[in-house]
């Protein structure tokens, strides 16, 4: 076995097949994603059944192209990382089982990574890669296989905000492993599904974030006054949560209501506009259009011919009002808990408007807001393997009986 620290990851929670190598959970030697937007676009969401056969088509082959990548073999790795949980069932378990298949068959220990800790990760990888790559004293360092600087022993509110996840925690680094608190989290839909089905029922593209973050710089933000209410705890429950998405998984009865997300509203309040102002009409039609080139328009005549000036409006207000709330309960939950640092990951935090407008608002407040790089924010593997790095330090390693867990919670 080597003692360069590499470890091998593999993600398959959702539509993306990915692969990566990672030294010491700071340096990516290879990182490889195989897409399945293609093949999800024309039914405007992930459906489950296609999502796991296409990881089964690609699983190997984005393994090996890593391998090559990185210019290593099975040999050269310390370790083994695998996503568990939470995310699609029959997906997961195409990652598991190729993960423990590999670690069978070439004795090598395998890690179990929580795909919601590895967003988190994401964001150090990029900081410590960043660093990395401006030091030449810590690139010596590297060569001599001696572990990165330590991030600072403070801790972190993280907001992990995606198609499928919408949290905040409070994350604790000590002494290079981490725990996690659950803050705050959405009651129904995630932010990314709410832009995703906001964009369907426009006749936008899937996934709905890029069509819906391309075209917002076009419209009047102030168009249409969207506004969120603020969550109460419901006094008939008695205290016990209500029976929302993942409400199993992550509780909310004992959480502040202030750091609480709703999205499904907002979704509501667009179709009834949409209804009211006689938009859409041509819904069908730019559904016809972004399926025929579905990547963003680049150019404002290329937006004002696939949407009318009204249409525009919505999507920039729409786009307002969710950022808006996003930056308002995450600083809100970093004042209270006094947190200097905010980690923003996940699939939406490639957001061109919630990137400008929360690191304007945090270097406001003093507080320094961190953010992956594009490629790092929405699903891959170098991010499990970087979570994975702490663990196989730790000597946490997966049980023999491994399975998916759907609804795996960070922070309980």
């Amino acid at each position: 076995m080597s003692t360069r620290g590499l470890i091998l990851a593999i993600e398959s929670s959702c539509d993306e097949t990915a692969a990566a190598i990672v030294e010491r959970g700071s340096r990516t030697l290879a990182s490889v994603v195989a897409s399945q937007i293609p093949t999800h676009a024309r039914y405007g969401g992930v459906v489950p059944e296609l999502a796991s056969r296409e990881h089964l088509r690609a699983i190997v082959p984005v393994v090996r192209a890593a391998l090559d990548e990185a210019g290593v073999g099975f040999s050269d790795l310390d370790a083994l990382a695998v996503t568990s949980g939470p995310g699609l069932a029959g997906a997961l378990l195409v990652g598991i089982s190729y993960a423990k298949a590999l670690s069978f068959a070439h004795n090598i220990p395998l890690v179990a990574v929580n795909h919601l800790e590895g967003h988190i990760h994401a964001v150090l990888l990029h900081e410590r890669e960043s660093r990395l790559s401006t030091d030449l004293a810590s690139a010596a360092k590297e060569e001599k296989n001696s572990a990165p600087e330590e991030e600072e022993e403070e801790s972190a509110l993280a907001l992990v905000v995606s198609g499928g996840h919408t949290h905040l925690y409070l994350a604790k680094p000590a002494h290079g492993s981490w725990s996690y608190s659950l803050v705050g989290r959405t009651l129904d839909d995630a932010a990314g599904e709410a832009y995703d089905k906001v964009a369907k029922l426009l006749g936008l593209g899937y996934p709905g974030g890029p069509w819906i973050d391309a075209l917002s710089c076009y419209g009047n933000p102030k168009a249409v006054p969207f506004a969120f209410s603020q969550i109460k705890h419901k006094v008939h429950l008695g205290g016990e949560p209500p029976r929302t998405k993942a409400a199993k998984t992550a509780p909310i009865a004992a959480l502040d209501p202030h750091f609480l997300f709703s999205f499904s509203g907002i979704k509501t309040a667009v179709l009834r506009y949409v209804e009211q102002n006689g938009l859409r009409e041509g819904a069908e039609a730019r559904l016809v259009e972004t399926l025929a080139h579905p990547k963003p328009v680049q150019t404002r005549e290329a937006a004002l011919a696939l949407c009318p000036q009204p249409v525009l409006d919505l999507i920039a207000s729409f786009q307002r009002a969710v950022v808006g709330d996003l930056m308002k309960k995450t600083f809100a939950a970093a004042e209270a808990l006094g947190a200097k640092r905010v980690l923003v990951t996940g699939g939406v935090s490639a957001n061109r408007e919630l990137r400008e407008r929360l690191t304007r608002e945090a270097e406001r407040r003093g507080i320094r807001a961190m953010f992956p790089t594009t490629a790092l924010s929405t699903d891959n593997a170098a991010m499990i393997a970087t979570a994975a790095w702490p663990r196989f330090l730790a000597g946490e390693f997966a049980p023999e009986d491994l399975s998916a867990d759907p609804t795996l919670a960070l922070g309980r």
